[in-house]
């Protein structure tokens, strides 16, 4: 008598394949931002984190998440949206990236997307060096509602940052 183990890769064999993706949605302000789901460890609500001295403005402080030293970043001041109001809405999403934990403070949670392959546009190319848009992946449509991607590793890994070190990648 032989027993069959269900198999471990099946639910892998569409990984790899691009056809669709999961996001994260949430709120900044007026926009709605998407970002992949496998980078999302969980969703806390906010709790104000611990200053650190000499950090940049959008470095809110750091918080003790089961004995993980977590720095929290504001999105809404590091892309320099309207000023930043704390309310029973406002989460941090806890991320793990290139190897570290890191959380972001966003205004809500909306929901998980998945989004086909088309359903993503390219990101418009602005003239303007002003505006930086090398941490946007797409823009994602659903239901006529734009969601702008961020590509949150790149974000997370980049010299400014100083969180993460952009060697990994």
């Amino acid at each position: 008598m032989q027993a069959h183990a269900p198999s471990a890769t099946a639910d892998k064999s569409r990984a790899g394949d691009g056809a669709d993706s999961e996001f994260l949605t949430f709120r900044l302000g007026a926009e709605s931002y998407g970002i992949e789901i496998l980078k999302v460890q969980e969703i806390r609500g906010y709790e104000t984190p611990t200053s650190i001295a000499n950090a940049p403005p959008f470095i809110k402080g750091v918080i003790n998440l089961r004995g993980v030293i977590v720095p929290i970043l504001d999105l809404r001041i590091k892309f320099q949206l309207s000023e930043a109001k704390y309310d029973e809405f406002t989460v941090a999403i806890i991320l793990n990236i290139a190897g570290r934990v890191v959380g972001v403070v966003v205004d809500s949670v909306s929901d998980v997307l998945t989004l086909s392959e088309e359903s993503i546009r390219p990101t418009p190319e602005f003239a303007s060096a002003t505006f930086d848009t090398k941490y946007i992946t797409g823009l994602g449509t659903v239901d006529e509602q734009m969601i702008i991607l961020l590509d949150i590793e790149k974000l997370m890994t980049g010299a400014d940052m100083a969180l993460v070190d952009s060697a990994v990648h």
